[in-house]
């Protein structure tokens, strides 16, 4: 029974990685975090409005509404290109309407975030090494499968914990600065990726446990055959 929970464990787990680390500006529905200002000024009667996506490589830009006078205008959304590293730069902050943040996001955090697809290739090799646990009557190939899934799998389960950690931490720093910068012109939310990031640490945790217990299961029969 274990040797089929934790491959399941496993994938389920890579594709939650998968889907964090393609998140925007790739994946557009998945974000670590999102800022959204709602700039007003009494004179000429103008406002803008509009938000900014964060993912693991990049931002999206939403569509921007600017009203002046009660005439409304429109920009069109647009997104970075992918890379590594990144900070609320003063393009971003013009586009948005707002200036003086140009310090919320941190450029190191940012380029840690590169341990999503570290963990998600750690992952996969884990998940491929499980396959090997289900083969019934190879005892030996099986035990061999069952230290390496445990091996790259506590492997992968750090660096995911990590990096979680990581994200928290980014969007806890992030957030501090907007409360603490801001006069309520910008605000943030958080993104779905940091749960899904989570949940996958769940499941490679649980997955090493299961590997764990494989590998006890098959040394106790081993025992009972010799005597």
């Amino acid at each position: 029974m274990l040797a089929i929970v934790t491959p399941v464990l496993l994938f389920i787990s890579f594709l939650l990685l998968l889907l964090v680390t393609l998140s925007v500006p790739i994946a557009r529905t998945i974000y670590l975090f999102d800022i959204i200002a709602n700039v007003g000024s009494s004179l000429l009667s103008s406002g803008a409005s509009g938000s900014v996506k964060f993912g693991v490589f990049g931002y999206c830009l939403s569509g921007v509404d600017v009203s002046v006078f009660g005439s409304q205008h429109n920009t069109s959304a647009e997104c970075s290109k992918p890379h590594l590293g990144y900070t609320f730069d003063q393009a971003l902050g013009n586009a948005l309407h707002i200036s003086g943040y140009e310090n919320l996001i941190s450029r190191a955090l940012t380029a840690a975030l590169v341990l999503h697809p570290i963990a998600c290739g750690l992952t996969f090799l884990a998940l491929l090494m499980s396959l090997f646990m289900t083969k019934r009557g190879q005892t030996g190939a099986s035990r061999v499968a069952s230290l390496f899934t445990l091996g790259s799998g506590i492997l992968a389960a750090l660096i995911t914990t990590i990096a979680f950690f990581i994200d928290v931490g980014l969007v806890a720093s992030v957030r501090h600065k907007v409360r603490n910068d801001t006069n309520g012109d910008v605000t943030l939310n958080w993104g779905n990726a940091v749960w899904m990031i989570l949940g996958a640490a769940v499941g490679i945790w649980a997955a090493v446990v299961g590997a764990c217990a494989s590998l006890c299961g098959g040394s106790r029969r081993r025992k009972g055959e010799t005597y």
